[in-house]
């Protein structure tokens, strides 16, 4: 039951000792974390009120790198029954301007570089309405305001506390809804599933305006009473030098984050840190043992998204590449025409899935309905969420013959391959084991004739070459691939499009498919298979092929 505040779970830290919140240049300890927040929750009541009284609802656009004045605002917030908004500081133009617009902002948290990113840009917010942290000012503004720590009167688990973009690596992001009652209750979750205690340090390098920071990692130190240290943005070779400075015991991570530091050159002391643990999405098995073995940290992955968390309970005996068990009887893997429960997956002896028009399926919680918050002002994405009561993630699924729940990918995530589906998942897992690749992503292409064909977008590292890579003897070295799963289409790049939160842009890979301005190199060859860059002529001569068969319409 959601019953707590974060509004409370922040008073009942009045008076600890124990350093809260830590930056390369200052440490505050868990009382001067929520005084300094009270203050602000003081000034941002008086800038909301104004002359005029309040105008529409109290929430607070934050634009700011990791830094310790983005914690102390989410602190304000949640004492002064505000909402946070967190800006996504790697959209830009119109997109930003309207995803900015679409929250209903009164005031704006930012800084120098804020401004800049936000120049020419109408996102509804006066210009008095702007707080600058950097500005000269601002010191003796906050001091000014001074307080003895309280919640709001208005405060309640009810309380809307963040507004949140998804990450929009499969489309337009949307922003959901997450009370202080329920961001209270991961918290007090999180803290015990991801085993993070009070004497822990929390170091956390991902992005604040992403719910995998404060759900996974802000929430739960604050339950713990664990210190937080910030990083202002993810750095790969910075990563170390951080855990070593702080003593650093738990991180979080999204996306390629671990692909990146792995891809850093070994070093005999890696070993030598104080890392524990760590929790994150998207690092695969391989992954998970190599960073165990060169930083000696386990890492934890899990299931999850902004809109909804619990789904899936830990347990010991869970294979390297499942999540766990559902968490209750209401997680169920369903057919999405039928809404009947799928069969148990039937998997061969290299984990793949033999029975996928059975057993793969959507992952639901037919009792999630009343869990779900919602999104802003977008009825039209809650009734896709919410259908016949059920609540429906949009992730694909299958569960094993042992009661173990597996990630099946995306919606649309499974490719039809001359009639049989084929993961894009796998080949995307099976892609990311080569140990110069520091990220991939597989998706389907139409193919001239009929269904689709096996692309993958690639990321290696500057001076290294596709063909460094001997692509097509990796792939036929993994035995759990399948002919057909090997993409027909690589892209190579050393920098593929991410989400703010570091997710590669899935969608705009997909869309773009082959007619992309980076290097491509398409499969030839059944007896010798190899991959052969692809020339302006071929792209020619495949549209050609679309054109001839009747089927131009498929080309974007």
């Amino acid at each position: 039951m959601r019953d707590e505040t974060i509004a409370a779970m922040l008073l009942d830290r009045v008076g600890d000792t124990r350093h809260g919140l830590r930056s390369r240049e200052r440490t505050w300890t868990w009382d001067e974390v929520v005084r300094e927040s009270a203050a602000r929750a003081s000034l941002a009541r008086e800038l909301h009120r104004g002359e005029r009284g309040p105008e529409g609802p109290f929430h607070i656009g934050v634009l700011l790198e990791n830094v310790p004045e983005y914690v102390l605002w989410l602190g304000a917030a949640a004492l002064g029954g505000a909402t946070v908004v967190g800006i996504n500081s790697t959209r830009t133009g119109a997109y930003l301007e309207q995803e900015v617009r679409h929250t209903d902002l009164r005031l704006l948290v930012t800084d120098q570089a804020g401004l800049k990113l936000l120049d020419g840009l109408d996102i509804g917010v006066p210009r008095d309405r702007f707080v600058l942290i950097d500005d000269d000012g601002y010191a003796a503004r906050v001091a000014a305001h001074a307080c003895e720590p309280a919640a709001d009167a208005s405060v309640t688990p009810e309380t809307q506390l963040l507004l949140l973009f998804t990450s929009g690596t499969t489309g337009a992001s949307k922003a959901a809804r997450c009370s202080q009652g329920r961001l209270a209750e991961l918290g007090r979750d999180n803290s015990a599933k991801y085993d993070i205690k009070r004497d822990d340090i929390s170091y956390c390098s991902m992005p604040l305006f992403h719910g995998n920071a404060l759900m996974a990692l802000w929430a739960p130190s604050l339950a713990a009473g664990a210190t937080v240290v910030l990083a202002p943005k993810f750095s790969a070779s910075g990563f170390l030098p951080d855990v070593r400075f702080y003593g650093a015991t738990f991180f979080n991570y999204v996306g390629k984050a671990i692909g990146y530091v792995l891809a850093t050159p070994e070093r005999p002391d890696d070993g030598d840190n104080t890392l524990t643990h760590g929790f994150g999405t998207e690092a695969s098995p391989e992954d998970k043992a190599e960073f165990l073995r060169r930083f000696g940290a386990r890492l934890v992955e899990g299931y999850g998204s902004s809109e909804s968390a619990g789904m899936i309970k830990r347990d010991p005996a869970t294979p390297p590449t499942a999540f766990g068990r559902p968490a209750h009887d209401g997680v169920r893997i369903v057919n999405p025409e039928t809404r009947e429960t799928c069969a148990r997956a039937v998997l061969d002896e290299h984990g793949r899935v033999t029975n996928a028009e059975a057993a793969v399926g959507e992952i639901v919680d037919v009792h999630g309905a009343a869990k779900f918050e919602g999104y802003y002002k977008n009825p039209e994405a809650d009734a896709e969420r919410v259908r016949h009561g059920w609540y429906w993630t949009g992730d694909l699924g299958y569960v094993d013959g042992d009661g173990f729940l597996y990630f099946g990918g995306r919606s649309g995530d499974w490719i039809r391959v001359d009639s049989e589906n084929i993961s894009a998942l796998l080949t995307q897992n099976v892609v990311r084991r080569h140990p110069r690749i520091v990220d991939a992503v597989a998706f389907g292409v139409p193919d001239p004739r009929s269904g689709d064909q096996v692309m993958a977008a690639i990321e290696i590292p500057e001076g290294v070459a596709f063909e460094d890579l001997d692509f097509a003897a990796f792939l036929a070295a993994q035995d759990d691939l399948g002919t057909k799963g090997a993409p027909r289409f690589v892209r190579v790049s050393h920098a593929l499009p991410t989400t703010g939160s570091g997710k590669l842009k899935k969608k705009e890979l997909q869309l773009d498919g082959w007619r992309t301005d980076d290097p491509v190199f398409r499969w030839a060859g059944r007896g010798a298979p190899e991959y052969v860059p692809m020339t302006e002529a071929d792209k020619a001569a495949l549209r050609d092929e679309f054109t001839a068969a009747g089927r131009r319409r498929f080309l974007p």
